[in-house]
């Protein structure tokens, strides 16, 4: 099997699967509980919250263990909304964030949220001019994503961090396309709020954190507990949140060496569709991206027919967001960004990993090239 499709999820290291594994064996008491073995699980958990903290070069306390990005964007958002009231109702996001961000929004508007939602540029970028005027007396946060996780477009947060500047604005970024691919140093770039999920950068499923600087307030959605010093309930997932931190460190040891290495695949594999595939067109290819994601657009082909033939040759892909394939539905990111509605179905998206190499590269553009072939009529 060919897996194209880390932007969806990254298959595990076996160094996080060891760590996890002594973890089951020894910390298995609750981190609450007063007793030896309940400390020793806690005692792992805290060293965990350490490393992520001396990574993002930010304080341990300021670390929020949860279930993944989309518990992490719920609760920066309505947790800094809630906690502020008296500051305002106004929300700031963009057109082309991710559905637990959008869909929040939407929830929260019925609330009676006021949200502004940013336009972007015909290459994935926030529309910054468009920010600067939609930024009132009454705008609480302003969450834009690091990495969009179709395009791979890296988004302008240093220069919204500059623009509000000297303000109690909370700014948050969705990074869970962007930790483990860019150095994010969080108190460097002005960054109030971070979301992460451990599944993106090679470690477990369902575990997450969300960075939050210690001068904020937030109240927690999940009531009940008071775990995490308050600010989310619930027994923390200790043997996952020990493999996380592993992940991470992991991949914060080698990061530039591996964003080389992909950015030479990522070359490769455009240079390579460009030669042997007529009428495609690279969707955001001359913007600031990571150096794992290829959005592409293939004239006259349909994504759904081009995804199953594709993984009928063991190859896989994607039609954009993981939490969207199953819906059926057309790419709002790319809708957003101006394309028509034949090119929306006609965009698949590929994301390299640690995993993959060149050779694989070569067998899916062969395959590719025969199936669009075959779609086209050719």
């Amino acid at each position: 099997m060919i897996y194209f499709d880390n932007a969806a999820t990254t298959k595990i290291l076996p160094e996080v699967v060891d760590e996890m594994s002594k973890s089951f064996d020894e910390h298995w008491g609750n981190p609450s509980s007063v007793h030896r073995q309940g400390q020793k699980s806690r005692a792992a958990m805290e060293k965990s919250r350490e490393v992520i903290a001396k990574l993002l070069q930010v304080e341990p306390k300021e670390i929020i263990f949860t279930s993944g990005g989309a518990e992490s964007n719920n609760l920066i958002l309505r947790g800094i909304l809630n906690a502020n009231k008296s500051k305002g109702k106004h929300l700031i996001t963009s057109k082309i964030e991710h559905s637990t961000i959008l869909k929040t929004c939407i929830a929260l508007e019925k609330e009676g949220y006021d949200i502004t939602y940013l336009d972007v540029t015909e290459n994935g970028m926030v529309d910054i001019e468009q920010l600067k005027n939609t930024i009132r007396d009454d705008t609480v946060i302003i969450s834009i994503m690091y990495v969009n996780n179709e395009t791979g477009v890296i988004q302008p947060i240093d220069k919204i961090s500059k623009i509000i500047e000297g303000t109690n604005i909370v700014l948050h970024t969705d990074a869970v396309q962007g930790i483990g691919k860019e150095q994010i140093l969080p108190k460097k770039q002005g960054i109030q709020a971070l979301s992460a999920a451990a599944h993106k950068f090679y470690g477990p499923k369902g575990v997450g954190f969300l960075y939050l600087d210690e001068k904020y307030i937030i109240e927690k959605e999940i009531t009940g507990g008071s775990q995490e010093r308050n600010r989310r309930s619930g027994t923390e997932n200790v043997h996952s949140i020990v493999g996380m931190a592993k992940a991470l460190e992991i991949v914060y040891s080698d990061m530039l060496e591996e964003q080389e290495r992909e950015k030479e695949m990522q070359n490769y594999l455009e240079k390579s569709l460009k030669n042997e595939i007529c009428n495609i067109k690279i969707n955001c290819g001359n913007a600031k991206r990571i150096s794992s994601v290829v959005n592409i657009t293939l004239d006259d082909c349909d994504v759904q027919t081009l995804m199953a033939a594709l993984d009928m040759e063991g190859i896989c892909v994607s039609g954009g967001s993981a939490c969207m394939s199953g819906a059926m539905e057309t790419s709002h990111v790319l809708k957003a960004m101006g394309l028509s509605e034949r090119d929306l179905k006609s965009s698949i998206r590929v994301s390299l990993g640690r995993y993959n190499n060149k050779d694989e590269i070569d067998i899916f553009i062969q395959k590719l090239k025969e199936i669009v072939k075959r779609e086209r009529g050719e």
